[in-house]
């Protein structure tokens, strides 16, 4: 190969980076800047030595290697996934998959209040809320304050709700506000959309409302409509006798199998800057 007709060049300054001098003595000068001089590698300090280019090299340890024997006993530790709407009487993160591969028709008997918390969070998870209601000033403020002002939720007047297109990436919380007489769903069963009713007290047509659907939440009840509820849904007894006792921020989430669980929703700074605090009616 020829011999190169252009001065090689350098542009970082400094030990190892630039080209020796042209004419220089035929000496130490022309030994490889990147390696010692052999008094310099002898008088060095004791311990690990450089290498060109690489830096010091690293802790002589075997690699952390698992037999094939061993894989089994490896475990990955996963929760519930959903909305935590609270803690359970143990204290513990009570969680709420309100959006699901399959259809789902929710009904809160209890205030506005709640279920704007539940809107809220679900927002929070990464899914769109749309709120059909007869008090549409009502959800306008917390509609304007979710989402970092991105719409994540849409509000709309009874009757006027379009189809919303949910998605495995775009799940869709629907809230249905019309008081104790709600006219029916419009919109038809969709993967991925929840249906959540809001209801402030049990009307003419509420009992065929527990009835079909698939999770219920309860605030305080009067006693007439805990006695109700408790043979709607299958509940023992003792547990129907405590709904008229609940405190604002205490729920009753159900199902018609007699399955239940006790929930204390403590709201955040946020949601109490926003919402006001825990109340049964609005």
């Amino acid at each position: 190969m020829g011999t190169p007709t252009y001065q090689p060049r350098v542009n970082v300054s400094g030990s190892g980076w630039r080209n020796p001098p042209t004419g220089a003595p035929a000496d130490g000068a022309r030994r490889p800047s990147h390696q010692p001089r052999p008094d310099e590698d002898q008088s060095g300090p004791t311990g690990p030595k450089p290498r060109p280019g690489y830096g010091l090299r690293g802790p002589r340890r075997n690699p952390h290697v698992l037999t094939a024997e061993s894989l089994a006993a490896l475990t990955l530790p996963v929760g519930d996934d959903g909305v935590i709407i609270g803690i359970d009487p143990q204290n513990q993160p009570a969680v709420l998959s309100l959006v699901r591969p399959a259809p789902m028709e929710i009904v809160l008997v209890g205030s506005m209040w709640m279920a704007q918390v539940l809107a809220l969070r679900t927002v929070a998870t990464g899914a769109r809320v749309a709120v059909e209601t007869a008090r549409p000033p009502a959800w306008g403020q917390m509609a304007q304050a979710a989402g970092g002002g991105q719409q994540c939720v849409s509000v709309f007047d009874v009757r006027q709700i379009a189809p919303q297109g949910p998605s495995v990436s775009s799940p869709v919380l629907v809230v249905r506000d019309m008081g104790a007489r709600p006219p029916r769903n419009q919109l038809a069963p969709s993967p991925w959309q929840t249906v959540l009713t809001v209801l402030p007290f049990l009307g003419p047509r509420s009992p065929q409302m527990l009835g079909r659907a698939d999770l219920v939440g309860l605030q305080r009840l009067s006693p007439e409509e805990a006695e109700v509820v408790t043979r709607i849904m299958r509940l023992p007894e003792n547990v129907g006798a405590v709904l008229p006792t609940l405190s604002d921020n205490a729920m009753l989430w159900c199902r018609r199998d007699g399955d239940h669980q006790f929930v204390m929703t403590q709201p955040t700074e946020a949601e109490t800057n926003l919402l006001g605090g825990p109340r049964r009616m609005d």
